[in-house]
Order: structure tokens, then C-alpha cells, then sequence
């Protein structure tokens, strides 16, 4: 009787633990916990931003809701908590790392030199580096921000493409770092700024959230392209298929698009044509 009693917790043992190996580590820790985690910018419009309930919301909020739908369901755990975790540029990859959070959503380039502290979906948005500046500043390009202030985000893309662009032009521009898009968005309306860098879209959506949007301007060229994707942990094919399977999904039946008129429209910010060539491309069949 003790042989079998011993036999069966053996068995019980490696059931769970295939399960578990079959779930991966992501979702073996989500089941665990009965949470999904999910980091957010809280100022990045309109992607990851705080409403005035401070409930987080967004384009990419969206999209990771519908990972969370997925991995209910994958789970058969149908009152699955969610949280919310803020993250900023400096922390969002260190807490990837040691599983605070369970995906990123923001505002997220993906870059292969990113690639070795997180794993990226497929893309989601695609965009470039300009400046915000105000309409009667007389400032079109980066050209033009010489003996300027120039106000980024350190950690960024956005903040390495202009710092190199700047040196190679030997250009004297001040660097003003600040600490998210809202800290930016003041710099420029307390006048301590001259130019606001960043990508494109967030320009826009800071725009439309300052005291007098008609006082600002997007100008420049594209200094970079800059593919955005949900960061997920690495070495976990099996959490990111999930995620990559429920974008594709998207992709195909159209609630992508619906997803994004609904946090794009009122920028008037129309389908970026290699936005809508990535959505084509990305739409694998099951």
C-alpha cells in the first residue's frame, strides 16, 4: 500500500510538473498567483495614460487586455485577477526581468539591442522621432535647434537618435532630461523647454493634452523608425505565442483597426502606411 500511495504522489508529481512545463514559466507564475500583471506608462497618450478615475487605458492597454482575455482562458481560470503596475523607461525591462510584470504597455521600440533584456511581439504601432515646438517659435527641423533647449526622455530611442544627430551636426543644443511625457509636456508650457523629442505619435497625444493645443506644432523629418511591440519576458515561447496568436486575430477580424480609430481617430491621425503593410503581413492563419 505504501509503494502505491508512493506511486501515486510520483505520478501527481509529474503530471504537474508537465503541465507546468507545457504552460511555461509565465504562465505557470500567473496561475500561481492568479494575477496578471501588466506594467503601464501612465502619461504616454494615447497608448498607456492615467484617466481621471488614475484607472490605466489605452491603445496598447487595449491590446494587452485581450492577451489577458486570451490567457483566461488558455488558464480555464475565468475569474483571473489583473493589476496594473507603473513602469517608466528606466524600469520597465528590470521589472520584465524579474517577474514583477508579465507584459509592457506602452509606448515600446523594439531594437535589437532590447531584444537581450526582453522579447517583443509582433508590432503594433509604427513611428519616428520629431520635435514639438511651439507654432511661432520659427524652429521646422532639428536643424533649427541650435543654442535651443531640447527636452527628452532619458532611456529612449527618441533621446540617443537626436543626442547622436545633434553631435554629428556639432550642433550646441542643452539636453533637459525629465522623467515621463507629462514632465515634457510642462518643460514646454513653463517655457523651460524650446523643442519637446520623442516619436511622432506621443508628440501628438501630448499635444492634444496641453493647456492650448493650437500652440503647438509637430515638425521634422522622421529621424528614426521606430517599431513599437508589447514586451514580454524571454525564453517563454509558449506565453508569447499566446500574445502573438491573439494579435494575429485581431489583425485578421479587424478589431485591431477598430482599436485603433478608437484611440487615433481623435488625433486625426490616419493608418500609417507601413503600419497598415505590417497589419497584412502579421495576420497569420491559426
Amino acid at each position: 500500500m505504501r509503494h502505491l500511495i508512493l506511486a501515486a504522489v510520483a505520478a501527481a508529481l509529474c503530471a504537474t510538473s508537465a503541465v507546468a512545463q507545457d504552460l511555461g514559466p509565465t504562465l505557470t507564475k500567473i496561475r500561481t498567483a492568479n494575477t496578471f500583471t501588466i506594467g503601464h506608462r501612465e502619461a504616454s497618450v494615447p497608448f498607456s495614460s492615467l484617466n481621471q478615475q488614475q484607472r490605466a487605458e489605452g491603445f496598447s492597454i487595449d491590446l494587452c487586455l485581450r492577451v489577458y482575455e486570451a490567457a483566461k482562458e488558455q488558464l480555464s481560470m475565468p475569474n483571473l485577477a489583473v493589476r496594473f503596475v507603473p513602469v517608466t523607461p528606466q524600469t520597465r525591462f528590470a521589472l520584465i526581468a524579474n517577474g514583477t510584470i508579465d507584459m509592457e504597455c506602452g509606448s515600446t521600440t523594439n531594437t535589437i539591442a532590447r531584444q537581450g533584456q526582453a522579447a517583443f511581439t509582433a508590432t503594433t504601432f509604427i513611428t519616428g522621432t520629431k520635435i514639438m515646438v511651439r507654432a511661432n517659435s520659427g524652429i521646422r527641423s532639428v536643424d533649427d535647434l541650435g543654442g535651443k533647449t531640447l527636452v527628452v526622455l532619458p532611456g529612449t530611442t527618441n533621446e540617443q537618435a537626436l543626442k547622436a544627430y545633434i553631435e554629428q551636426k556639432r550642433m550646441q543644443v542643452r539636453i533637459l532630461n525629465v522623467r515621463d511625457h507629462a514632465e515634457a509636456l510642462l518643460a514646454m508650457e513653463t517655457d523651460r523647454a524650446d523643442a519637446y523629442g520623442s516619436d511622432d505619435v506621443l508628440l501628438y497625444g501630448s499635444r492634444r493634452r496641453a493647456r492650448n493645443p493650437a500652440q503647438y506644432v509637430v515638425v521634422g523629418d522622421f529621424l528614426t523608425f521606430d517599431p513599437y511591440a508589447l514586451a514580454v519576458p524571454r525564453n517563454d515561447s509558449t506565453f508569447m505565442t499566446l500574445a502573438n496568436r491573439t494579435l494575429a486575430r485581431m489583425f485578421r477580424d479587424g478589431s485591431f483597426k477598430a482599436a485603433y480609430d478608437k484611440w487615433f481617430g481623435p488625433l486625426d491621425m490616419p493608418l500609417n502606411p507601413l503600419l497598415e503593410a505590417a497589419i497584412q503581413l502579421q495576420s497569420i492563419p491559426e
